[in-house]
């Protein structure tokens, strides 16, 4: 399974923008899937997670309230919906997918096997 994000940008704080992970060589319905994130000069982080059939999602604490992860299996597509973005939300922004995630490991990157390119988004203060 290839995973490609795109929707990355520069946006000002309190701004919005909508991520997209586009699959392709396998159907997105046998996998659990996330959105991590990588920001400058810290580790990766976790973000966002939403089950197969998309009825568990847990967010980061840092991100809950402000951003809304969904998924459209029959587009083979994830979103990340993110809202009233502050400046700490800068990062590059990765989709990954796996086919044993729990809602007890979702937080682990090292359980996903397929991970995008990653897209970069700025906010600026």
């Amino acid at each position: 399974v290839q995973l490609v994000e795109s929707g990355g940008g520069l946006v000002q704080a309190g701004g919005s923008l909508r991520l997209s992970c586009a699959a392709s060589g396998g159907a997105i319905s046998g996998y659990a899937m996330a959105w991590f994130r990588l920001p400058p000069g810290k580790e990766r982080e976790f973000v966002a997670f939403i089950s197969r059939s998309a009825t568990s999602v847990n967010y980061a604490d840092s991100v809950k309230g402000r951003f809304t992860i969904s998924r459209v299996n029959g587009k083979n597509t994830m979103y990340l919906q993110m809202d009233s973005l502050k400046p700490e939300d800068t990062a590059v922004y990765y989709c990954a997918a796996g086919p044993l995630i729990t809602t007890s490991s979702y937080t682990t990157s090292s359980l996903y096997y397929y991970w995008g390119q990653g897209t970069e988004v700025t906010v600026s203060s």
